[in-house]
């Protein structure tokens, strides 16, 4: 069943732009690699997907509850709050009273950092923790509302090996349950864990993973399109 559908989407920011003539369809339940070049286009098409951004052209249709673990976050390290208050975020709509949370979402959030092994650190302030804990945090948060499609923007970048080993692990189980979409510039780790790859630099091409083993991208040239 077809989850998300792009069809001959076209997006410019200003004059130029940032993606051209882009068409593909994700199924449920598939793990799908994003790659490209900085400033090809693979943040616009997570954005688009999420209805964070429309299209000047073409269509976009999504079935499901999407949630994104963006790539940066801007926070200030002393700020007093804790790793179990950050997966609360994820919940901010189901506030008893518009006050405090339930204690039914204090278990969810206990359940989702037990599932990522994080529920030692709930009351850890999230400013200390290291990138791949963070990591971890940010993820919880995003699937604490059971979402139908998970979609993360390098979810293992500035992170060590031994971190990204654990981040990706934790998709892959994940994945048994929903549809994950992933940008990441690891090219080992994204042909190892996903279904398929979409290379983009404006315009797109998409590879079975079993194709990319001792080649190189194929990626389609529209830089010579007016648009």
């Amino acid at each position: 069943m077809e989850v998300i559908k792009l069809n001959k989407v076209w997006f410019k920011y200003d004059d130029e732009w940032a993606l051209k003539d882009v068409s593909f369809s994700v199924t449920e339940k598939e793990f799908l690699g994003v790659v490209g070049p900085n400033g090809g286009g693979k943040t616009t098409l997570l954005k688009i997907m999420l209805g964070l951004l429309k299209p000047q052209k073409g269509s976009v249709k999504t079935l499901g509850v999407m949630s994104y673990v963006p790539q940066h976050l801007t926070f200030d390290k002393y700020f007093p709050i804790s790793v179990q208050d950050v997966v609360l975020m994820g919940l901010i709509d189901h506030l008893d009273m518009g006050i405090k949370h339930s204690a039914e979402n204090i278990k969810k959030a206990h359940d989702v950092m037990k599932k990522l092994g994080i529920l030692g650190i709930a009351k850890a302030r999230f400013g200390k923790l290291s990138g791949g804990q963070r990591q971890r945090v940010l993820i919880a948060r995003a699937i604490i509302n059971n979402p139908d499609i998970l979609i993360l923007d390098e979810p293992t970048a500035n992170i060590d090996k031994e971190a990204q080993e654990i981040v990706h692990n934790i998709l892959l189980k994940l994945n048994e349950e929903i549809t994950i979409i992933m940008v990441s510039h690891h090219f080992d780790l994204i042909t190892t864990d996903v279904d398929r790859v979409i290379c983009i630099d404006k315009g797109m091409h998409i590879h079975p993973v079993h194709e990319l083993e001792g080649q190189k991208f194929a990626i389609i040239d529209h830089s010579e399109d007016k648009g």
